[in-house]
């Protein structure tokens, strides 16, 4: 599966978890995950490669309390445990 699906997926999982998921052009930063008025919000470079973009939703999905709960492909469960 190449990361452009994963990205994908893990865009899905994170809505369907509430967490907020914004892509824009970002000045000389390159995005990452924040709190605005206590709700998770990624902010993607849309810049970046797809695999830069799926590791920072990745590290957004990362400890979220419902992540067990939902169906992943096995895949993108790897990613999430490895890294």
């Amino acid at each position: 599966m190449d990361s452009l699906q994963l990205l994908a997926e893990a865009i899905e999982v994170a809505k369907r978890l509430g967490v907020e998921i914004r892509e824009e052009l970002i000045g000389d930063g390159h995005g990452g995950v924040c709190r605005i008025r206590g709700r998770k919000c990624v902010f993607l470079d849309s810049r970046l490669g797809p695999r830069e973009r799926l590791m920072q939703v990745l590290s957004a999905l990362r400890g979220e309390p419902l992540l067990a709960e939902q169906s992943l492909r096995p895949a993108l469960r790897h990613l999430l445990e490895t890294r």
